[in-house]
């Protein structure tokens, strides 16, 4: 089963990128609703490197519901778009960890995908695209919860994308 969502974020395709890979960012999507704490003794990482395992507690409304391993792997590929005269470059994110307890757990496939690149005719926004697969035989069971959280990140990712830090403009030499 799986779950899609499209969206045009108010922010350039760097920020949104280096936003997918910062745990505080992600959790910031969930909250306050859903809280997302690290379980290694040295704490969260800053950013979610490839190769990296992130094992996470998962809370609603401050109640555990689960714990999860965010298994984290980067590509990119060129996507021509209809009528575009140059192909644009899109990175993509993979969640191919595992809910390790709850209620998610029951599910035998877990693979989530996020694609970001610069929006048609506008550069200084971001094209987001989200893609989560679920299977087992509980998936048509949690597919609805899983949808309206997904629903509910549409609405986050379109509040807080705008306060996502652009890159700076390089400072001007003094000396030219």
């Amino acid at each position: 089963m799986r779950i899609l969502q499209k969206l045009v974020l108010d922010c350039d395709a760097d920020a949104a990128w280096r936003a997918l890979h910062s745990p505080r960012a992600l959790a910031e999507l969930y909250a306050p609703l859903m809280g997302l704490e690290p379980l290694a003794a040295e704490g969260m990482p800053t950013s979610l490197e490839p190769g990296a395992d992130v094992p996470v507690q998962l809370s609603a409304l401050g109640v555990p519901v689960g714990r999860q391993l965010i298994h984290v792997s980067d590509r990119a590929v060129e996507e021509r778009r209809p009528g575009a005269t140059a192909a644009s470059t899109v990175r993509i994110l993979r969640d191919s960890g595992i809910p390790l307890t709850g209620p998610l757990s029951v599910l035998d496939v877990w693979d989530h995908q996020m694609a970001v690149s610069p929006a048609p005719g506008d550069p200084t926004r971001t094209l987001w695209r989200e893609r989560l697969v679920i299977g087992g035989l509980a998936a048509p069971a949690l597919w609805p919860m899983l949808w309206a959280t997904w629903q509910w990140r549409s609405t986050r990712l379109r509040q807080v994308a705008p306060t996502w830090a652009y890159d700076p403009e390089p400072a001007a030499d003094p000396a030219s």
